[in-house]
């Protein structure tokens, strides 16, 4: 950061990227085009489930698929927009 000019300064430690309710989180432009995203998105899921289910023959290729899906939930929890820093949370307990 030391290379940047006060104007790329001010773009890049605008408040409004970090903040969950600012307008440059996704939105979907039409409800349509969120409810056919929704459909084809569980249609190749269910494909890939299928597939995986028919393909996967013994108990070692069950236990990575469970380190696998163990990682994404991990993953999805860390992500999560909804979920409160750490510190916030010591701080609410020390009051």
């Amino acid at each position: 950061m030391s290379n940047m000019d006060v104007t790329q300064r001010n773009q890049v430690e605008r408040s409004e990227l970090g903040y969950a309710g600012s307008s440059r989180m996704f939105r979907p432009q039409s409800p349509r085009a969120m409810a056919a995203f929704t459909i084809i998105a569980t249609i190749v899921a269910i494909v890939l489930c299928i597939a995986v289910l028919v393909t996967i023959e013994s108990w070692s290729q069950w236990l990575v698929l469970g380190v696998i899906v163990l990682t994404v939930i991990g993953l999805i929890i860390a992500i999560s927009p909804n979920r409160r820093d750490l510190s916030e949370a010591q701080r609410l307990a020390g009051d």
